[in-house]
């Protein structure tokens, strides 16, 4: 039987588990600082790329909450380690993406670059235009290996479900004719590489998160315990046929759980 008590280490989502946009979700600095006292390491994963780990920290800092940039990993983050897996440094990468996306990958030690190119990382990118899905499609149907941050379709926000970066990935696909190798969740590179960091085992990590397609199904794969929230994307009735290891409202309901464990 599962225990919260026998979970020694997390993996925690953000956006639709921690806060909800800009609003932070009931008990999160208490969840947080049950965290630090216990203490139960933890890793923050996002297949969001928009956004660099100092700006997730500056963010959660606004809601009260102190982080540390190695808490964080971000899909950008993760597709550039991956890629620093298979690459040398110096290799010339191509980015369709946000400037954090750019970061990490200058970060690995890659050259930014527009054409003869051995990469295409691709991602979010909210100032998209035909242009840039022209280019990247061309370097991709010339040879270069297509990879993406991550697949989600849609992503949660205040005003609703918003077009995901799998939406742009599906577009250039399309236009290339090629499958992208992904890299967030639920694929196991960011999984591995988040466990890696914190030097945890699966079998003692959990991996608490709001939908099911990314966050649960990903922890699972990798081994880890599910800790399902409602408070996000994935509706009851999808939590339930996934079957977390737990379920709660929210994570002020975990909070309260795990405290009495």
């Amino acid at each position: 039987m599962t225990r919260l008590a026998d979970i020694s280490y997390l993996l925690i989502d953000m956006d639709g588990v921690l806060y909800r946009g800009d609003r932070p979700l009931p008990k999160l600095q208490e969840f947080m600082g049950f965290l630090r006292e216990e203490p139960i390491p933890f890793m923050m994963l996002t297949n969001n790329s928009t956004k660099t780990p100092q700006q997730y920290a500056e963010k959660l800092a606004r809601m009260g909450v102190q982080i540390s940039l190695n808490e964080v990993l971000t899909s950008g983050q993760a597709t550039a380690r991956f890629l620093g897996r298979d690459h040398p440094s110096g290799t010339r990468v191509h980015v369709f993406g946000h400037d954090s996306l750019r970061q990490a990958i200058v970060e690995e030690g890659f050259v930014l670059a527009d054409e003869d190119v051995a990469v295409v990382a691709a991602s979010m990118d909210r100032a998209v235009t035909y242009e840039k899905l022209k280019r990247a499609s061309l370097l991709i149907r010339g040879g270069a290996r297509f990879v993406a941050t991550n697949l989600d379709p849609t992503y949660p926000s205040e005003e609703g479900m918003l077009p995901g970066t799998g939406t742009l990935i599906a577009a250039l696909a399309t236009a290339s004719e090629t499958k992208p190798v992904a890299v967030g969740k639920p694929e196991p590179t960011m999984f591995e590489l988040a466990l890696e960091a914190m030097g945890a085992r699966a079998e003692t990590t959990a991996m608490l998160g709001d939908r099911v397609d990314t966050d649960l199904v990903g922890g699972r794969r990798a081994g880890c315990k599910t800790i399902g929230v409602l408070s996000g994307s994935s509706r009851r009735a999808e939590m339930e046929a996934f079957g977390p290891d737990f379920l709660f409202e929210g994570i002020a309901g975990l909070l309260d759980a795990w405290q009495a464990a």
